[in-house]
C-alpha cells in the first residue's frame, strides 16, 4: 500500500530582489518549548554551529532579531520570533484535516490501481482527537486499507444514507440536549437496518487563557461585547451543538463579539485564543491543553460510529473492532485530556443509543 504525506512549506520573499527564504517552524517551536538551542538543533537533526547559522541567516533576512540569548537562562525568542511560530501553529491546525483528505484521495487513486486491489473500508468522521488516534493505529495493520475522511458530522450521516462510506461519525452530548442532536440525524438513520459502535466520549467547554483572567465561566459571560470569540465552521457538528446550548439558554448568537468568526477544527480555535486574538472559543478539552489553555467544563459528548448492520462481519470491520477494543488505543486514548474510552467497539441497535440520556 502506497501512504502520500502533504506537509506545508514556509517560504518567505523579497519582492525587491526576488530573495526566498524557507523557514523551519518546528525548529523555532522546539526553540520556544525548551529554551534551549541544542534540542532544537537535535530535532532537526542538525549541528549546533549549523543551528545558529540558521538563525543568523533568518534574523538577516528580517532585518530582526528572532532569539535572544540570556545570560545563564538559554534562549527564547523575540516577540517576531513568537508570532512565526503562533502563525505556524494556527496555520497546520486549519489545514491539517484538509492536507490528510487531499492525500487520502491521491492515495485511493494510486492503490486502486496497484495489485491488491480496492480499498476495504471507507470511513467518514469529524476530526476531533481520538478518530486521528484510531487513524494511526488502522495504518499499521496489515492487508487492510481503511479510506478515512474528516467530515462534518451531518456529511457523515448524508453520506451514509448514500452509500458514500461504510462507517459514519456521530456525536451526542449527554443530558438534555441529546434530544436535539438526535432530532437533526434522525431522518438519515434506520433503527432495522443500521447498528451503533461504541467509541469514545468527550469533554466539551470553553477554552480561555490561561488563568481565566477574563472570569469567563458560563456562556452568559460571552456576551459582554470586550470579550472576543472566535467559532467553530457553521457546517461542523460543534458548531450546531454550540448553538444549541445557546438556544437552551436564550442566547442570540449575533451578540456574540466574533460570532461571525469560524476556524475548521478544535485546534484552530485553541490556537488562535493561545495566540491573542481571542479571549475564547467552544470545543473539546484536549485542544485546550494542546496550546496550555485553561478549560471550563460545559457538557459531556459520546462520540460514536453508525453503520449498516450488514457489514458488521466483514473482516475489515472486524479488525476496526479489534484495535478499537486493544490495548494500544485505550492507552492512546488516556493520554488526551477530557477524552475517555466508553465501551469501544461494542455494538449497539440505534433505539439503545438514542435512549440514553446520561
Amino acid at each position: 500500500m502506497i501512504q502520500i504525506q502533504i506537509e506545508p512549506v514556509w517560504r518567505f520573499r523579497r519582492r525587491e530582489d526576488d530573495q526566498s527564504l524557507e523557514i523551519l517552524l518546528d525548529f523555532l517551536a522546539e526553540i520556544r518549548t525548551t529554551g534551549k538551542i541544542t534540542a532544537a538543533a537535535e530535532r532537526a537533526g542538525v549541528s549546533y554551529r549549523h543551528a545558529w547559522n540558521l538563525i543568523e541567516k533568518w534574523s538577516d533576512f528580517f532585518n530582526m532579531p528572532i532569539v535572544v540569548r540570556r545570560q545563564g537562562r538559554g534562549t527564547r525568542l523575540t516577540p517576531f520570533g513568537e508570532t512565526l511560530v503562533w502563525a505556524g501553529q494556527r496555520l497546520e491546525a486549519r489545514l491539517r484535516p484538509l492536507l490528510q483528505n487531499l492525500s487520502q484521495e491521491l492515495e485511493t487513486e494510486i492503490n486502486q490501481m496497484l495489485a491488491h486491489g480496492p480499498l476495504v473500508l471507507r470511513v467518514h468522521a469529524s476530526h476531533g482527537f481520538a478518530v486521528p488516534k484510531l487513524r494511526e493505529l488502522l495504518a499499521r495493520e496489515p492487508d487492510i486499507d481503511v479510506d478515512f475522511r474528516y467530515v462534518s458530522n451531518q456529511s457523515s450521516l448524508v453520506s451514509l444514507g448514500h452509500d458514500g462510506c461504510d462507517l459514519a461519525g456521530m456525536h451526542l452530548p449527554q443530558g438534555e440536549l441529546r434530544k436535539r442532536a438526535i432530532a437533526a440525524g434522525k431522518g438519515w438513520l434506520n433503527p432495522r437496518t443500521h447498528r451503533v459502535i461504541s467509541f469514545v466520549t468527550r469533554e466539551m467547554g470553553l477554552m480561555v487563557r490561561r488563568g481565566n483572567p477574563l472570569g469567563i465561566s458560563a456562556v452568559e459571560r460571552l456576551l459582554d461585547p470586550q470579550i472576543r470569540f472566535v467559532n467553530r465552521d457553521p457546517d461542523s457538528g460543534t458548531r450546531l451543538l454550540f448553538e444549541q446550548l445557546l438556544a437552551r439558554h436564550r442566547i442570540d448568537g449575533s451578540r456574540i463579539n466574533g460570532y461571525e468568526h469560524s476556524e475548521f477544527t478544535h485546534a484552530a480555535v485553541a490556537a488562535y485564543v493561545a495566540s491573542g486574538f481571542a479571549d475564547v472559543a467552544f470545543g473539546v478539552e484536549a485542544a485546550a491543553r494542546q496550546f496550555d489553555l485553561d478549560f471550563v467544563r460545559l457538557l459531556t459528548e459520546d462520540y460514536v460510529f453508525v453503520c449498516r448492520k450488514e457489514i458488521l462481519e466483514l473482516e475489515a470491520v472486524q479488525r476496526v473492532l479489534s484495535v478499537m477494543r486493544g490495548h494500544e488505543f485505550h492507552a492512546a486514548i488516556n493520554q488526551l485530556p477530557g477524552y475517555q474510552v466508553k465501551e469501544a467497539g461494542a455494538i449497539k441497535t440505534i433505539s439503545e443509543v438514542f435512549r440514553q440520556t446520561q
